[in-house]
């Protein structure tokens, strides 16, 4: 283990359902059980797009981590809830265009845990970290000197914020944003989305299922409005401004509102950050 990982000690809990894994399970991997898989089934009765979601979700970090890499030439990417591996993780799609880009990956779920550091080990520019995303500090602490602290930093909150709850204080969604923004240096990017519905049934249904099946491990289905306020006081990198990430610089031309997902969308952007 490099750069001041801490063995895995915790075992990987399979009677609860997992977030990381089921979200693994919607993209088409092999890391989940049957209580994962059984969970998604119940949440596509609610909400019948989301493994749609989940898949342009993907998309969008891929293109994110492209465009801030090539385009901005952002060299160090910190990734909250990084989830298990899949295809084309930050770190592969950011040391495509810079081979010495660096990533570290921030996560407590036992099983990404342990996938990620099995399968990132020979990789020097790449370093897991056991830690509560909200963790601020113990976060910058364990990175330490893997990252240049005076050179701009991108950190990524995606698809993440929904799993937090509403609490007030220094752990609300809100403050963890404001705590990060402020601690990047001149030059840094924020990547911010999460999920999102019109429909208070969508909301409240969903918040309740996924409540109930990580035993208190979530926070909340949110509205566009509560999200938008996450990017106050930055600079929005607009155009595309705030969206549903499948339109936010796609690749291709996004689907037509008729073959859009009315239930509920994956919905956010990137703000320029930095002292």
């Amino acid at each position: 283990m490099a750069h001041g990982e801490k063995p895995q000690s915790r075992p990987i809990d399979t009677t609860t359902p997992s977030v990381a894994r089921m979200y693994d399970f919607l993209l088409g991997g092999s890391q989940h059980y049957e209580i994962d898989r059984a969970k998604c089934r119940e949440l596509l009765d609610i909400a019948p797009s989301t493994q749609q979601l989940a898949r342009s979700n993907r998309d969008f970090l891929r293109r994110v981590v492209r465009i801030l890499a090539r385009d901005k030439n952002i060299t160090q990417f910190l990734d909250h809830g990084s989830g298990l591996p899949t295809q084309d993780n930050v770190h592969e799609v950011a040391q495509r265009i810079h081979p010495d880009a660096k990533v570290a990956y921030v996560d407590s779920d036992p099983m990404v845990l342990a996938h990620g550091r099995t399968q990132l080990h020979e990789n020097d520019n790449v370093m897991v970290i056991d830690q509560d995303m909200r963790e601020t500090e113990k976060i910058k602490a364990d990175i330490g000197n893997f990252f240049d602290w005076t050179q701009p930093v991108a950190a990524l909150f995606v698809s993440v914020l929904h799993c937090l709850p509403d609490t007030g204080d220094e752990r609300d969604p809100a403050a963890l944003v404001r705590r990060v923004a402020a601690l990047l240096p001149a030059g840094s990017y924020l990547v911010i989305c999460q999920l999102v519905s019109d429909d208070p049934a969508v909301r409240s249904d969903v918040t309740r299922l996924m409540d109930d099946a990580t035993r208190g491990r979530w926070g909340r289905v949110r509205e566009k409005r509560e999200v938008r306020r996450y990017f106050d006081g930055m600079k929005i990198v607009d155009p595309p401004g705030l969206a549903d990430v499948i339109d936010w610089c796609p690749d291709n031309p996004p689907p037509p509102a008729h073959l859009r997902p009315t239930d509920w969308v994956e919905w956010g952007g990137v703000a320029a950050v930095g002292n």
